[in-house]
């Protein structure tokens, strides 16, 4: 049987970065990767939380090799959070 990944959606406070969860950072910690929107943002909730998982952009405008690829990833077992913050994760969906 193969070991397909898992894929967490990861919802983050917009303002106050104190309002995430410790089940969002527990997750974040733990995921092989983070798919986000805009990377320099993520990296202000990952920096403040001393949380080094690495992260891939995501958002509208991916192609669809990007798409591919993250799919791929989740086929070989690989888990990943995505990460987001407004409406983001709609797109996600629409694959």
């Amino acid at each position: 049987m193969e070991n397909i990944g898992t894929l967490y959606i990861v919802a983050t406070p917009i303002g106050n970065l104190e309002d995430i969860t410790l089940r969002a950072l527990r997750i974040l910690k733990e995921v092989d990767f983070i798919l986000c929107e805009d990377t320099r943002t993520t990296q202000k909730i990952l920096n403040k939380y001393d949380i080094h998982t690495k992260t891939i952009s995501y958002h509208a405008h991916s192609t669809d090799k990007k798409e591919s690829n993250i799919i791929d990833m989740l086929k070989n077992g690989k888990t990943q959070g995505l990460l987001v913050f407004q409406t983001q994760g709609y797109y996600w969906f629409l694959m």
